[in-house]
């Protein structure tokens, strides 16, 4: 069975980084396009960035251009998104997203948190 799992959360000061992971398992994560979604309480979840199976090409929200990379490693099954010039807009919480056989599998999602 399908599964993802976000790690690397935290609570940061404005200004600062963080590195979040997704790992895939049941499944080959290396043949799929893998997006970071995030999500504040009683809103939609918002994309923030996309790769495509075999990381030649990344995709970004406007509002995370210059601040986030997104990378892979499909040797350890795991997706990144390094997040850099943190601000308090970027508190959420932040989820992986593959399409396998045409379902969307989630993983659980990791709290982001800036604050001072």
């Amino acid at each position: 069975q399908a599964h993802l799992v976000e790690s690397g959360g935290g609570l940061v000061q404005p200004g600062g980084s963080l590195r979040l992971s997704c790992t895939a398992s049941g499944f080959s994560i290396s043949r799929h396009v893998v997006s970071w979604y995030r999500q504040l309480p009683g809103k939609e979840r918002e994309l923030v960035a996309s790769i495509t199976a075999t990381g030649d090409s990344t995709n970004y929200a406007d509002s995370v251009k210059g601040r986030f990379i997104i990378s892979r490693d499909n040797a350890k099954s795991t997706v990144y998104l390094q997040m850099d010039s943190l601000k308090p807009d970027d508190t959420a919480v932040y989820l992986c997203k593959v399409p396998v056989d045409y379902v969307n599998v989630w993983g659980q999602g990791t709290q982001v948190t800036v604050s001072p």
